[in-house]
């Protein structure tokens, strides 16, 4: 995947991508952008390794701080932290799919568990990131 990321990145579609979601950012707050990024990167990684997710945003993320003018470091750290939290599918996690079958768990069940999770994720991670890594403006 470290080749697909660097490809988003050198072929402009990151930017493109960027662009779009800071025309979005022009009418919500940025707390708002990181959740909507901190989603997006949630379904990404619960569908390939987490790893490749945050290596696929990533660029995204440096290029939406930059398109709306402000420091990198809180859109690094929701990827980071969205990346880490694939809680939707048995397929998203190792973890995940070690405890399927001996659980007794169906592919409803993560669903289920890992939708309220994901959002407990994201109304803590946000404010917290910003807390921690404001967007100090470049």
């Amino acid at each position: 995947m470290i080749p697909v990321g660097e490809a988003l990145e050198t072929s402009g579609g990151a930017q493109l991508i960027a662009d779009g979601l800071s025309q979005i950012a022009a009418s919500t707050s940025l707390g708002m952008m990181l959740a909507i990024l901190m989603a997006a990167t949630m379904l990404l990684s619960n569908v390939v390794n987490n790893a490749a997710a945050a290596i696929l945003v990533a660029p995204i993320a440096i290029d939406l701080a930059g398109a709306i003018g402000v420091s990198t470091d809180p859109f690094l750290m929701a990827v980071a932290v969205a990346a880490s939290s694939a809680f939707l599918t048995p397929i998203g996690h190792q973890s995940c799919t070690l405890v399927m079958r001996p659980g007794g768990y169906r592919f409803g069940d993560y669903w289920r568990m890992g939708l309220p999770l994901s959002v407990l994720v994201i109304l803590t991670a946000v404010p917290l990131i910003l807390r921690v890594w404001p967007p100090t403006p470049l």
